[in-house]
């Protein structure tokens, strides 16, 4: 029996969710609060963060996740620039339009003070590459074929699962107090590396009558107790509006001289999206693309104040 590339990315992107799930408790109550209005659970894009400087084995910046993406049917379909924080961004799509788009992200490290450089790349340039040599020649193959062995299939989801997590040493905690004075984006992926950095849950798909939008959405999500960002991001009308929860602390390990130690750091948000439509070559679509005042603004919401 054959399994679809659509199939493989399918059963990727649902374990990928799960695990998210476990970890970021408010989205674990927005999945509960619209299942039981009878709602849908959709998710409008997910998104990642990258280093932009040599990785050791694994490619750098946006290229550790397209090379992945490329052998799962996703296309590369618009570049964002955020200067003020250092940062370009590409956005991916599926052809199967019910797919979250995928927003990837890169530090520019070399842009960063020089000592901060040093620290980044002392932390990562011996990293890894998280997949064994089977699972590139099977990533390879279904590019090629378009689809696996059930097996094959199989074992290739499981090795991807993994790749999305820290793939280089644990950072020293005096590296990543520093490092966030300067850039709370390069603490954040030092601890967290190819991490989920969010979920965005797809208001416009929702279904719940009495959350008929995002600014509902957000009000019942603060009332049934979710710390939620104060204000939503795009004018009422727009063709993309914005919000988020908190970010969720974990414990995280870092190094410190005598071995390792446990801090409490930020891990992720869950965002909500509402898009209007635009007329693209005479025909009315929703609009599927970002705005990068708003995306700078949600990029603060891994912010940690307490460290």
């Amino acid at each position: 029996m054959k399994i679809t590339a659509k199939e493989i990315t399918k059963e990727l992107l649902d374990r990928l969710w799960n695990r998210y799930l476990k970890r970021v408790s408010y989205a674990n109550k927005y999945v509960e609060l619209v299942t039981q209005k009878g709602g849908r659970i959709v998710n409008d894009h997910i998104a990642l963060r990258t280093l932009n400087t040599h990785t050791g084995e694994q490619p750098e910046g946006i290229r550790a996740i397209k090379h992945i993406l490329n052998c799962l049917e996703y296309s590369p379909v618009a570049k964002y620039k955020f200067p003020k924080k250092r940062l370009n961004a590409t956005h991916f799509e599926h052809p199967d339009e019910s797919f979250p788009k995928i927003f990837v992200s890169q530090l520019e490290v070399n842009q960063l003070p020089n000592w901060a450089q040093d620290v980044i790349n002392k932390t990562v340039n011996d990293t890894q590459y998280l997949l064994s040599d089977s699972a590139i020649e099977l990533l390879m193959l279904l590019k090629e074929e378009e689809s696996l062995t059930e097996e094959a299939a199989g074992l290739l989801v499981t090795e991807l699962v993994q790749y999305f997590k820290r793939p280089w040493k644990v950072p020293f905690k005096e590296d990543v107090l520093k490092l966030n004075d300067v850039s709370q984006y390069a603490a954040w992926v030092l601890l967290h590396g190819n991490s989920i950095n969010h979920f965005t849950a797809f208001i416009n798909f929702q279904e719940v009558e009495e959350w008929p939008d995002l600014k509902t959405t957000c009000k019942g999500l603060e009332a049934a107790g979710v710390p939620m960002k104060e204000n939503i991001e795009g004018e009422k009308g727009s063709k993309l509006r914005q919000s988020a929860t908190q970010a969720v602390k974990e414990e995280v390990e870092v190094r410190v001289d005598d071995g390792i130690e446990k801090i409490n750091w930020t891990y992720a948000y869950y965002e909500l999206a509402q898009r209007d439509f635009v007329e693209e070559n005479g025909q009315v679509k929703l609009f599927t693309g970002f705005l990068g005042e708003q995306a700078a603004h949600l990029f603060d919401m891994t912010t940690t104040r307490e460290n």
